[in-house]
């Protein structure tokens, strides 16, 4: 994966959200914790001893000036150099992803990876599947014309496309949905992002990204309520910076001179635990493709703007000379006054609010009975008994942390009783 190797288990009190409104009562936080050590054991996820990057460390000192606590992010990273590339591709295979233990495993023990191939659809028979269709495409993903498309015949299919492609997949093969259910709950985590310029040196490309972290304004409200958001300080590389602030010509030029002594932070908010956060839903395109209908409602950003000042407010604590919450219409901002004031008074619009967002998660949720989920709590589809999901899109909210370590620990749970089930016998994971 290309991420930034930050590493969360799923919040307890996700799982006691999802135990009361959803019926998952066997996903308690003390039932999770031996899948999610399998996965830390196996990804060497742990603390990051090495000293946070100037980036981090302002965060840490602007926080603790306001009475805010932060703390250490754990991450999947085995003889780190600590160059701060995870992003663009770890350069020494350092970073614990897919790439270089799962796929790797699973080759060695007699797996079949087929490269460039999409899978299209299913083929149904009195409500189970007879087979999978493949398709060839290009390395840009367009179908490959006049190619044969290849079947796979199995006792038990697996979908672990993600919280896109995995709908998508089953929406393509007009697999049953009677509840509408399909796609439906697809949240986010949407990220707004605040820069900031200092007088030292911040050098935001260098070092290990996100070592630290604040939940203070997910902590400080109702799970429930107002939508929080969780605190995080990304790295900047040329490409994250120039494309991701607003502005263009000679104004983006002259903030781009000051590149090395940018600070940012961004605020992840927590969707789907509240009757106005119902996420997005995946649609088809007319050939097939899938599209995400993610609504920017004024609850998102209602939360959008209470997270652009709390950055704001971070910021100049930790000493700021300006603050530029990064927003259409937003400017370079010298005192916390004047940003309040400012921040204030922006229109929270699309387009004009810059949102993005690295965390698909949902759209084929877990549920204790077919009106609830798409699949049950064992990760079956409701409907088709010899097909299960295992990634994101299991997840009936958000997760409220990054995800990947609960995309892991959830696989390992549903992946080992699937194999009891099919093999009759017990089943143990790797260490």
């Amino acid at each position: 994966t290309v991420n930034w190797t930050s590493s969360f288990r799923t919040p307890p009190d996700t799982l006691l959200y999802w135990q009361k409104h959803f019926g998952l009562t066997e996903f308690t936080e003390a039932a999770m914790a031996p899948w999610f050590e399998q996965a830390e054991r196996r990804l060497n996820i742990g603390p990051w001893l090495t000293s946070p990057n100037q980036n981090n460390e302002l965060l840490r000192t602007g926080a603790a000036r306001l009475g805010i606590a932060a703390s250490g992010i754990q991450r999947n990273v085995k003889g780190c150099w600590n160059l701060g590339s995870c992003g663009l591709g770890c350069p020494t295979n350092a970073k614990q992803s897919m790439l270089v233990t799962t796929i790797p495993a699973a080759l060695d023990r007699g797996a079949t990876l087929l490269v460039q191939t999409r899978a299209h659809m299913f083929e149904l028979v009195q409500q189970k599947v007879s087979a999978l269709v493949c398709v060839p495409v290009t390395g840009n993903g367009s179908v490959i014309a006049g190619s044969t498309p290849t079947r796979i015949v199995a006792k038990h299919y697996v979908v672990a496309g993600g919280a896109i492609n995995s709908p998508a997949l089953l929406k393509r093969s007009d697999l049953p949905d009677p509840h509408g259910l399909l796609g439906a709950r697809t949240f986010l985590h949407p990220v707004v992002i605040s820069a900031a310029t200092f007088e030292q040196k911040v050098e935001a490309w260098d070092g290990a990204p996100q070592t630290l972290y604040s939940d203070h304004f997910l902590q400080t409200q109702p799970i429930d309520g107002p939508i929080g958001y969780k605190l995080e300080a990304p790295p900047m590389h040329p490409v994250i910076f120039a494309s991701t602030l607003a502005g263009y010509g000679q104004a983006q030029a002259d903030s781009l001179r000051q590149f090395a002594h940018m600070h940012s932070l961004l605020a992840l908010m927590r969707d789907g635990f509240h009757p106005q956060s119902v996420g997005g839903q995946v649609k088809l395109h007319s050939d097939g493709t899938p599209l995400l209908d993610y609504p920017l409602t004024d609850f998102v950003m209602d939360g959008a703007r209470r997270a652009l000042l709390s950055m704001a407010e971070i910021q100049f604590a930790a000493g700021a000379r300006t603050v530029v919450p990064v927003h259409e219409l937003a400017g370079a901002y010298t005192s916390w006054s004047q940003a309040q004031e400012a921040i204030r008074a922006l229109p929270m619009k699309p387009l004009l609010t810059r949102m993005v967002s690295a965390h698909v998660m949902g759209g084929c949720a877990m549920g204790a009975s077919e009106q609830r989920g798409v699949v049950q709590p064992d990760g079956t589809h409701w409907q088709v008994s010899n097909l299960s999901v295992h990634d994101g899109s299991l997840f009936p909210t958000s997760i409220g942390a990054n995800p990947q370590l609960s995309v892991y620990g959830f696989a390992n749970k549903l992946a080992t009783g699937l194999a009891k089930r099919l093999s009759g016998r017990e089943v143990r994971l790797m260490p």
